[in-house]
């Protein structure tokens, strides 16, 4: 277990975008929690706003007036405009797996989770950093995250990896010190998500999990990764994340370092170079 003598962490928690947000604060002891109180605020309230222009779940939002033809792209709010064109290049680089248009119309829920968590923690949390006392800061919205440790701080974030076959267990933990973890799967929403380019339910994998520098980057290829499925991870050479890991729906693992998977062999079978 990852210790950290001196450090506490502060945690705040509120429901948005139909799932839970935590914000959380590694002070150092005898730092008050009120030094981040306005930062982790504006953090949270920046999800709420992001909810209130893009949710397909609201009548009121942007992204419901332009589906029924009643706003304009043009006329959108520019985070509106440029989420869409953030689509547009997800569904370019991944051959199609990814589709913010796969219903008929554009709803961005598969991407703006991830990019409104990262324009939290980078119009925000980022900048506690610089303040004295702050060793690290996170934002954990239904278990996705982005995290950022200050320059020389003693402060790792270590996450664990759920078992998608083992209710309560983890499969795998990392540690990591700046960047996003995102989990898109089965196992606790159902087969909810379908391959644009033929309309059926993505099954083979139960979890994919992959980190990446921004949540936004890791969440697009987490849902990439289910789509393609647990026998094809011919899409991580173009990828650009850090690492991943997939939980196939018989027990089966599939790791990946950088662009080249990470197979587990028998000692006979191996090759030292």
């Amino acid at each position: 277990m990852t210790t950290h003598p001196g450090l506490r962490r502060s945690v705040a928690v509120d429901e948005v975008m139909g799932t839970r947000a935590s914000a959380h604060v590694i002070l150092h002891d005898g730092v008050p929690e009120a030094v981040a109180e306005g930062a982790v605020e504006a953090a949270l309230d920046s999800l709420h706003q992001a909810d209130r222009r893009f949710s397909p779940f609201r009548d009121d939002s942007q992204v419901s007036a332009i589906a029924r033809g009643e706003l304009s792209l043009d006329d959108a709010h520019p985070d509106v405009r440029e989420v869409e064109a953030a689509c547009r290049d997800a569904l370019a680089r991944t051959d199609g797996r990814f589709s913010a248009w796969w219903r008929g119309w554009f709803d961005p829920t598969g991407y703006v989770k991830g990019w409104a968590v990262d324009q939290a923690v980078e119009r925000h949390l980022l900048a506690l950093l610089e303040v004295d006392g702050v060793a690290a800061v996170g934002l954990n919205v239904g278990g996705d995250l982005r995290v950022a440790t200050a320059p020389g701080a003693d402060w790792t974030w270590r996450v664990g990896i759920a078992d998608p076959l083992h209710h309560g267990e983890v499969l795998a933990t990392l540690e990591l010190v700046d960047g996003a973890v995102a989990t898109s799967g089965t196992a606790e929403r159902g087969a909810h998500v379908v391959d644009p380019r033929t309309g059926e339910r993505a099954l083979s994998v139960l979890s994919a999990t992959v980190v990446s520098a921004t949540l936004a980057h890791a969440d697009l290829w987490a849902t990439t990764a289910l789509v393609a499925g647990i026998d094809d991870l011919s899409w991580i050479a173009a990828a650009g994340t850090r690492s991943g890991l997939l939980a196939g729906s018989e027990g089966r693992v599939r790791r990946w370092a950088g662009s080249v998977e990470v197979a587990l062999v028998d000692g006979a079978d191996a090759t030292t170079v």
